[in-house]
This record gives structure tokens, sequence and C-alpha cells, in this order.
């Protein structure tokens, strides 16, 4: 099992999509993949890192997200961290994508499933970056069954370095970035639902996943 963090900001921004009623993420291998699918299929959603670029709908960001319609709709993400070390754990029997937003819907997930390893793959900055490494630390907390609160990684995270690019990106008025980006990514536990990945004809499909309640589960 493996569970791939991007909290700064792919893993968040699907999160959001999924929120706002996305069917279901396509986790592209290349620009050109996601350009591809988009020629087959007009109506899909395509988005990716930086700034807007020809071909692609949106980009990687949650607060830019929010004025956008995926209601039904099929989402194209090519990111340069988060789809990447999806795309690298595809073998895992299990293969769940995180962040902070979804941080305790899929620690309850690894818990109703009583495996005894679990994989965090860090994304960010060659697996360093401190916002992802919080994030899998909280949800590796919680799923041991730790009576462990959010705070202290969310104030990890926010002293980060991808935090601190973000907030002067966003000061500089880059294209690309929101100003509520930040606020988007660093809020715990927002949604109900976990994200899990896997192959579908060839391509990698992230969709949103249902957790058991607690009086579901059982004993870890």
């Amino acid at each position: 099992m493996a569970v791939v963090i991007d909290v700064m900001r792919a893993f968040t921004v699907a999160a959001w999509a999924f929120d706002q009623g996305a069917d279901k993420i396509v986790l592209a291998e290349s620009l050109d993949d996601a350009l591809a699918l988009k020629a087959l299929h007009p109506d899909w959603v395509t988005l990716k890192d930086g700034p807007p670029a020809p071909g692609f709908d949106m980009v990687n960001s949650p607060g830019l997200l929010q004025s956008v319609d995926v209601a039904g709709r099929t989402v194209v993400q090519k990111t340069t961290a988060g789809t990447v070390g999806a795309l690298a754990a595809k073998d895992a029997s299990l293969l769940l994508c995180a962040s902070f937003v979804v941080a305790e819907a899929t620690a309850q997930l690894l818990r109703a499933s009583q495996s005894d390893v679990v994989t965090f793959v860090v994304t960010g900055d060659e697996g360093q970056t401190e916002e992802d490494l919080a994030c899998a630390q909280y949800i590796a907390g919680r799923a041991a069954g730790a009576e462990v609160g959010a705070e202290e990684f969310l104030r990890r995270a926010a002293e980060s370095r991808a935090v601190a690019d973000l907030t002067e990106g966003v000061r500089r008025g880059y294209q690309g970035v929101h100003r509520d980006d930040v606020a988007l990514c660093l809020e715990a536990d927002r949604f109900p639902f976990a994200m899990v990945a896997r192959l579908e004809d060839s391509l990698m499909i992230l969709r949103s996943c249902a957790v058991p309640s607690p009086a579901d589960e059982a004993p870890v």
C-alpha cells in the first residue's frame, strides 16, 4: 500500500475538484499526453502546473479552481510532483493520493484496510519538502490510532519553503497562483473522502472514495 502526498498543490486541487463534483481525474504522464487526451475528449478539463498554456483549461491552483465548472466532468491533471509520484507508485496494491484536506479520511481508510505496511511517498523537493512530510506524519499517526491534532503539523507546513515561494508568487502577481491557495492547502480534514488511484484501460484514474464511519471500522 502507498500514500502519495502532495499538499502544495496537486492533491489539494484534486480534492477540491471532487468536492465541486468532478467525476474522475486522469493523472497524465506528460503535458503532451494531457493535450492528446484533450484532443480526444474536448469536454474534459485539463490542468497543469505553472502559468496558463495553450490547450490547458486551467492551472494547478485550488483558488483558481473555484471559478471552473467541473461538475460531472473528467479532469486531466499533470504536475511536476504529485502526479509523477502517483504514477511511480502505480504497482501498489492500494494507492491513495492525499493532502491535508483529506488526511483524516485517508487515515480512516488505512485503519479499515488493516495493512501492516504502508509506504508514504513525499513528492515535493525530492522527498524532502516539509509540508508533505508533515502531512504524511499526521496521516500515519491518525492511521495508527494516535490522538494527535493537526495544529503542529499545519504549523510546520506553514513554515515550509513551498508556502514561502507561493506567498511570494502571489505578492509578485505571478500567473498560476491565487491568494487563497495557501489557506486552502493548509486546512486539515475538510473533506469526508479519500482518493484512490488505479489503472483503468491503461490510464491512471483517481476517484474519490467514501470512508467507513468509525463505528464500522475493525479494530487495528
